[in-house]
């Protein structure tokens, strides 16, 4: 029976299956446990025949649903028991979360992959985000937040490792809809070029620049980062490095530090893996959610960096952050379901769940974290403790203290 293949993987918690006829089936014991109910029998050959794609395909059409705990007990019951899926690939998606084999992202490419998803729709993300429009981890101070506080504070974190003056000039590669570029202008008086390569985005962040009276302060174009051209005197990047592909790793950190002048400063926040590399996979999330992305393990992106010559500066793993954020979003979404349903149809309902609750389980109980990697031109660009990333104003109490020069006069003295 078909049934075995389960008996051999799952050797900690409980699944329960339910048959069209009524009838049920455990395989294994104890907790975690999760419900899987299907549609017609054959629904099992179809999840076994290509578990890689028909595990979240089979979902999206409908030919099975969970029972009690919903989609995230069998995510758990999943990474409860990941030990043993290693060679045989059912249930994989979450695992594969984020894969890419298309990962030769020309510009062309880039731009297509870019418009697959972030040029849905406008209303599906503004109903599901937070008011702001961040899509990408919050960063969770209290453990009441919510996700606006959450969201904030990310910014806020973000501006102080990039230890900004006003009037410096800063460049934000893959703006989003704008959030992050209007805050640094907004609260450090700088001056902000953000790029996108999507046409929902870049025409949300121009009205809202001009809405909120920063037009004057912040820019925004539809453009790749390989063809911008300036000087900056910081740069960041949230939530984009993962879908740069891994053949793009070099050219992106290159441009970075061609991009950056002589005492500028980088904050790169991506997605990470905490384990090792992976194999090239195209799982479920890279055809419907994220074509072309990949999700680097720490020993791929640091000789890239090595290689450019600038200074990791800081480094900080984000870790259940985006879990948290991932929850906040599904519940959102969940609340405005029925509209969503009637504009874009239940299986895209169902695929969106399925997206926000696999990832929610990966950041959970899996192995991706979030990277905020300092980068500066000179290891003394940046104090060298991180007292300036914390308190009222540490902009103003590192220029009273100015620790960089400080410590770099006493290297001199000393030789």
């Amino acid at each position: 029976m078909k049934t075995r293949f389960f008996d051999r993987l799952i050797d900690e918690g409980t699944l329960v299956i339910h048959y069209p006829d009524g009838r049920t089936q455990l395989i294994g014991q104890g907790a975690p446990k999760a419900h899987i109910h299907l549609r017609e029998r054959r629904v099992l050959t179809r999840l076994l025949s290509d578990p890689e794609m028909a595990f979240g395909e089979a979902y999206m059409d409908g030919d099975w649903w969970p029972g009690e705990g919903g989609l995230m007990a069998l995510f758990e019951l999943y990474f409860a028991n990941a030990r043993n899926f290693g060679g045989s690939r059912i249930l994989d998606i979450a695992r594969h979360a984020l894969r890419g084999i298309r990962e030769a992202n020309s510009r062309l490419r880039s731009r297509r992959n870019v418009q697959h998803h972030y040029d849905i729709d406008n209303g599906l993300f503004e109903r599901f985000l937070d008011s702001d429009m961040q899509y990408s981890c919050a960063y969770f101070e209290t453990p009441d937040a919510s996700l606006e506080e959450a969201q904030q504070a990310k910014c806020r974190h973000i501006a102080r490792k990039l230890y900004l003056k006003p009037g410096d000039r800063v460049l934000d590669i893959g703006c989003g809809w704008g959030g992050m570029a209007l805050y640094l202008a907004r609260h450090h008086g700088v001056d902000v070029t953000g790029l996108t390569l999507s046409d929902n985005q870049y025409r949300y962040a121009c009205e809202r620049a001009e809405a909120e009276g920063l037009s004057q302060r912040v820019r925004f174009l539809q453009q790749d980062y390989r063809e911008h051209e300036g000087s900056y005197d910081a740069i960041v990047s949230v939530g984009m490095f993962e879908h740069v592909g891994r053949p793009q790793f070099q050219t992106f950190f290159d441009t970075v530090n061609a991009l950056l002048a002589p005492g500028g400063r980088s904050l790169v926040h991506s997605i990470g893996r905490s384990g090792p590399p992976v194999e090239d996979t195209k799982g479920w999330i890279e055809k419907y959610i994220f074509p072309g992305g990949y999700v680097p393990s720490l020993s791929e992106v640091a000789p890239c960096i090595e290689e450019t010559g600038m200074c990791l500066s800081d480094l900080e793993v984000l870790r259940l952050h985006y879990a948290r954020t991932l929850a906040a979003w599904n519940e959102r979404f969940q609340r405005h379901r029925g509209e969503f349903r009637e504009r874009l149809g239940e299986r895209f309902c169902r695929m969106w769940e399925f997206y926000l609750l696999g990832c929610q389980a990966i950041f959970r109980w899996g192995d991706l974290v979030v990277f905020q990697m300092q980068l500066a031109k000179r290891n003394d660009i940046v104090p060298v403790t991180r007292d300036y990333q914390y308190g009222p104003d540490p902009v103003a109490a590192a220029e009273a203290s100015d620790p960089a020069a400080r410590w770099s006069a006493d290297l001199d003295r000393t030789g």
